[in-house]
C-alpha cells in the first residue's frame, strides 16, 4: 500500500510543488539525481567512468508541448556533443524517454517522438556513443517497441527497455534476444494493473529470473538492472552457463548501494550506472522511494537529523 501512495504522490501536482518548495529535501534528492545542468551530470560522470559506465538520463516525461520536447531533444544534443568532446563517450551513453520527446502529444504523437529520437540517435552516433530508449507505463509499450524498431533499422545498437513485471515481457524477450541487441531487464517501477502484470515481489521476481534465462542465452547484449544480489549471482550464473564471459552490463540506479557497484566493478564485471539530472527530478525521486523501504527509510532519517 506505501508503493501505491508514494506512486499516487508522484502523479499528484499538489505533492510535486510542495516537494519542490521544501529546502530539507534538496539533499535527500541529490542522492538520486546529479545535479540540474549537463555541467553537473559531467562533473558525476567523471568520477564515476573511473571504475564505472554510466547512462545519463535528462529527467523529463509526459511531457505535451511540442515547443517542451523540442527543448528535451535540444538538451540531448548538447549533452552528447560534450560527452564526445571530453572523450567521456566510449563510457556513457544515454537513455531517453519517449514521453519527453513527444510520445504524449496530442497529434502525430509516435511520429513527433520517433522523429525526436532519430535526431537524438544521429549525435550518439556522432559522438561515438549509443542509446537506450526507455520504458514507461504499460500503456505506452507497444509504442514505445515500435519505435525501437524503426530506430534499429538506421541505429542497430539502440538499447530497449523490458519490465519483467508485465505478463507479456517474456515473449518480447524472445523478440528481442536477437544478434547486436540490448535489452536492459528490470523489475518495473509503475503501479499496474493485475491484468497485465504480477503484483507479488516474489512473483516478480520468477519472472525476472525467467526473462534473464532467455536473454542470457539469446544472441544479444542482456543488461541487467537490479540492486537484488540474489538475481546478480543468478545473473552471474547464468553467464558462466551460457558461456558469455562479462558479455552482459549490471546496471544500478545512482546512489543506490554503491559501495556495491565498486565492488562488482573490481571483479571486471561492466556496471553501468543509471545517472540522471535535470529540474524535471520529482516523478523519478518518488518512483525510487516507492522501489524500496530502505529509500523511503533514508529519506525518513535525513529529514529528521535535519530537523
Amino acid at each position: 500500500m506505501m508503493r501505491t501512495a508514494l506512486l499516487a504522490a508522484a502523479r499528484s501536482p499538489v505533492c510535486r510543488k510542495l516537494a519542490e518548495e521544501t529546502p530539507l529535501l534538496r539533499p535527500v534528492v541529490d542522492r538520486f539525481v546529479a545535479g540540474v545542468t549537463a555541467g553537473d551530470v559531467l562533473a558525476a560522470a567523471r568520477k564515476i567512468t573511473t571504475d564505472r559506465l554510466v547512462t545519463i538520463d535528462h529527467l523529463g516525461e509526459d511531457v505535451t508541448d511540442r515547443a517542451q520536447a523540442d527543448g528535451v531533444v535540444d538538451a540531448y544534443l548538447v549533452l552528447l556533443r560534450l560527452l564526445g568532446d571530453e572523450g567521456l563517450a566510449p563510457r556513457a551513453e544515454v537513455s531517453v524517454k519517449l514521453s519527453a520527446l513527444g510520445q504524449s502529444l496530442p497529434f502525430d504523437a509516435d511520429k513527433i517522438a520517433l522523429d525526436n529520437a532519430r535526431r537524438i540517435c544521429e549525435a550518439a552516433r556522432a559522438a561515438g556513443t549509443t542509446v537506450t530508449v526507455d520504458m514507461e507505463d504499460h500503456t505506452t509499450t507497444d509504442s514505445t517497441l515500435g519505435i525501437v524498431r524503426d530506430l534499429r533499422l538506421d541505429h542497430p545498437w539502440v538499447g530497449a527497455v523490458l519490465q519483467a513485471q508485465l505478463r507479456r515481457t517474456e515473449s518480447d524477450c524472445r523478440d528481442l534476444a536477437g544478434a547486436g541487441s540490448r535489452v536492459r531487464l528490470c523489475k518495473g517501477a509503475y503501479d499496474e494493473p493485475s491484468s497485465v502484470a504480477h503484483r507479488d515481489p516474489a512473483e516478480v521476481d520468477r519472472a525476472y529470473v525467467r526473462c534473464l534465462k532467455i536473454l542470457m542465452a539469446g544472441e544479444g547484449l542482456p543488461m541487467v538492472a537490479t540492486h537484488d544480489p540474489r538475481l546478480i549471482e543468478i545473473a552471474q550464473h547464468l553467464a558462466r552457463v551460457n558461456g558469455r564471459g562479462t558479455r552482459y552490463e549490471i546496471q544500478m540506479l545512482h546512489g543506490v548501494r554503491p559501495r556495491a557497484q565498486q565492488e562488482l566493478a573490481a571483479l571486471g564485471l561492466p556496471v553501468r550506472v543509471y545517472l540522471p539530472y535535470g529540474t524535471e527530478w520529482y516523478g523519478y525521486f518518488m518512483r525510487r522511494l516507492a522501489e524500496r523501504p530502505a529509500n523511503l527509510a533514508f529519506f525518513a532519517r535525513s529529514l529528521l537529523t535535519r530537523g
